[in-house]
């Protein structure tokens, strides 16, 4: 007997044809998971974004009429047409707003025979080649996708390779204008392709499709649910919201006191003193080096009677050099190579002489995460850390060859973009496991439900330049639109800042006026000194030149001060904002759009956001500019923070922008403290 090509139970449709399963799932808040492969069955191995139990489905109606079936949660709807055979028969898929009757979200069937919608060539084993292909829409807007650095906000157009990378951050999970958002639950590599003439999501080797469909309508509405059904934010530390002090580098104990000591002296609040990489021993020894750091439970205590929280950076690399590599490598804890040496980057290394091979450790392995605790903790933690610079845990393997790395879950291809969120899970875990409630992690890579943890991401070693300001404002737009509520820059860039230089200082200014006012306000770059070492700016090992907000003359200095005052007076805002994202998930930082789904002029708006319901912030981004377009969205009345003056919403203004500020306006009558 032929089986039927529709099954169901409560809450699933099951659809086969050929040797491919198609099953629709309702979960949460109009939302519909699907999964498909062309393997005996699912494999539920892979690392998934969602949370363990989600959250259970609104409804799950399902109705079965000849060659058609659909499964309706909410307002969204799923509809399976058994279409008749070309080459073989094909299941077509499409998502209907049920409340509208619109069409959000439908499949583009071939133009005669091939490809299918769905499309499967054959790779190793169970692993496939896999194009999952929707029809575009005219008009269609796509935001989040995580973190890239092509300078805009709506990506349509875009062509977006699903690898993790330093400044790329991989969370495949868009927004679309039409009232949807996709979750792309897959950890595999790949790529996005937004064109005009179609929209294609591609994996370069994986056993399955797997992604899920939310119904909006507005863009606030599709972020609750995405961290209704991902995790929510944890309540942010009150000291990781004020200001982080940090360079490229701090390298002995002697010198981090001695820069704390000199804030504390000019009575400038810091929240944060962090000490960048190469503190260590040897890279995965999991230890403070005795020789630079000889009394660390000491420097500890003394920062925190500061006021300030030591953060210290650790990275997942493991020298080969290192005392432990050969128990990890023997352990199976490390990542493997399908060729080559047991090395994922040649590199620089603490207490090593030139380049150095580097391993990193399997954060897909939950035995190896918990070796990696077990060194931290007996290392860092037991010194009084509990804050953690994750870094390069991309992971930063060169050349980016996912096909040549295997992990404890499997080939590269098909896991290696959810290594940064396991690798965060690990900490998270055994932080809590430890009682370190007040720990935060800042990590430069992310995927689908990093935000569960408590971790601050950050755009990874972007130019110190006012087109890397500007590429900064979109990207951490598209990162709330990824759902991430904790993220920031490095202020002022990491890479070309000279502290002599005046067009550096003004570009730092402008940073610090933008920074003030993102989630986390931290200052950090490799700096050069046209009148110093040579080597500074430009040798790791040397390290860079001063970084501090005296370090760039008395006018700097002044404007900075300034700045780091007006965040502690924002930092009761900032507050209610973090226990908002907590509850609902809706980030802080977030485009017009949020805020004013009904305002079209608002959708445009690319180099403005919000801070909250209530501060709008339009920074300066291009040198020499003492004023600016803005737009008031809405039909608000806005008021500008620093002059008082009231104006209607829904126009257009140019706003004055002199170097002491940028333009701020408050809606309506909320009252924050903008002006001293």
């Amino acid at each position: 007997m032929i089986p039927a090509a529709f099954t169901a139970d409560d809450t699933r449709l099951i659809c086969r044809t050929g040797r491919e399963t198609l099953l629709v799932e309702a979960i949460g808040p109009a939302s519909l998971r699907v999964r498909a492969t062309k393997n005996a069955q699912f494999d539920d191995t892979l690392p998934s974004g969602l949370i363990d139990t989600p959250p259970a489905p609104e409804s799950a109606e399902i109705a079965i009429d000849g060659a058609l079936a659909t499964l309706t949660n909410g307002r969204l709807r799923a509809e399976i047409r058994r279409m008749p055979p070309g080459l073989e028969p094909v299941l077509e898929l499409s998502f209907r707003d049920v409340e509208t009757g619109e069409v959000l979200l439908e499949e583009e069937m071939p133009h005669i025979l091939y490809p299918n919608p769905r499309n499967y060539d054959a790779e190793e084993g169970a692993l496939w080649r896999i194009e999952a292909q929707f029809k575009a829409q005219d008009g269609e807007r796509f935001y989040g996708l995580g973190q890239h650095q092509h300078g805009r906000l709506d990506q349509k157009g875009c062509v977006i390779d699903l690898l993790q990378m330093n400044t790329e951050v991989v969370i495949p999970f868009l927004v679309s204008s039409r009232g949807y958002g996709l979750i792309w639950n897959n950890p595999g590599t790949g790529r996005v392709e937004l064109a005009e003439n179609r929209t294609r999501w591609t994996l370069q080797a994986a056993p399955q499709i797997d992604y899920v469909v939310v119904a909006g309508p507005a863009p606030a509405d599709i972020l609750t649910t995405y961290a209704a059904l991902t995790g929510h934010p944890p309540m942010m530390p009150d000291w990781a919201l004020g200001f982080w002090q940090c360079k490229l580098r701090y390298g002995t104990q002697e010198e981090v006191l001695k820069i704390a000591r000199e804030y504390n002296r000019r009575g400038l609040p810091v929240g944060c003193f962090v000490i960048d990489f190469f503190n260590w021993t040897r890279g995965g020894e999991g230890r403070i080096n005795p020789a630079d750091f000889p009394d660390p439970a000491a420097m500890v205590d003394e920062l925190k009677s500061m006021g300030m929280m030591p953060m210290i950076s650790i990275w997942p690399a493991v020298n080969a050099n290192a005392e432990n590599f050969t128990e990890m490598r023997d352990a199976g804890y490390l990542i493997e190579h399908r060729r080559g040496v047991q090395a994922s980057s040649i590199f620089l290394d603490a207490n090593s002489e030139g380049r150095v091979p580097l391993s990193f450790y399997d954060a897909t392995n939950p035995a190896a995460r918990a070796y990696h605790w077990d060194r931290i903790r007996e290392g860092y933690v037991k010194h009084g850390f509990s804050a953690f610079w994750l870094d390069a845990n991309e992971p930063e393997v060169y050349p980016a060859h996912p096909d040549n790395l295997r992990y404890f879950l499997g080939d590269g291809r098909s896991v290696t973009n959810a290594y940064p969120v396991l690798h965060q899970q690990g900490y998270a875990e055994h932080m809590a496991g430890d009682g370190l409630d007040d720990g935060v992690l800042l990590s430069r890579s992310a995927w689908l439900g990093t935000q569960r943890y408590p971790v601050v991401v950050w755009s990874g070693d972007v130019q110190s330049s006012f087109a890397d300001l500007a590429r900064q404002v979109r990207a951490g737009l598209n990162m709330a639109m990824s759902g991430i509520s904790w993220w920031t820059t490095d202020i002022g860039g990491f890479k070309g800042g000279d502290i002599r230089d005046p067009a550096f200082h003004e570009l730092l200014i402008r940073w610090f006026q933008y920074g003030v006012f993102c989630p986390v306000f931290r200052l950090h770059g490799f700096r050069q000194d046209s009148q110093g070492d040579p080597r500074l700016g430009r040798d790791f090992l040397v390290g860079g030149a001063d970084n501090e907000i005296w370090s760039f003359g008395p006018e700097v200095e002044s404007h900075l001060t300034a700045l780091l005052h007006l965040r502690e007076r924002l930092r009761p805002y900032l507050r209610a904002q973090m226990a908002t994202a907590h509850e609902t998930g809706l980030p802080p930082m977030r485009p017009l759009l949020v805020d004013f789904p009904e305002d079209p002029a608002a959708a445009a708006i690319d180099d403005q956001f919000m801070l909250g319901p209530d501060v709008m912030i339009a920074p300066v981004l291009e040198a020499g500019a003492r004023d600016r377009r803005v737009y008031l969205p809405g039909n608000e009345t806005w008021r500008d923070a620093r002059t008082g003056e009231t104006m209607a919403g829904g126009s257009w203004i140019d706003a004055d922008a002199p170097l002491t500020h940028i333009p701020v306006f408050i809606c309506g009558s909320a009252d924050v403290p903008i002006t001293g």
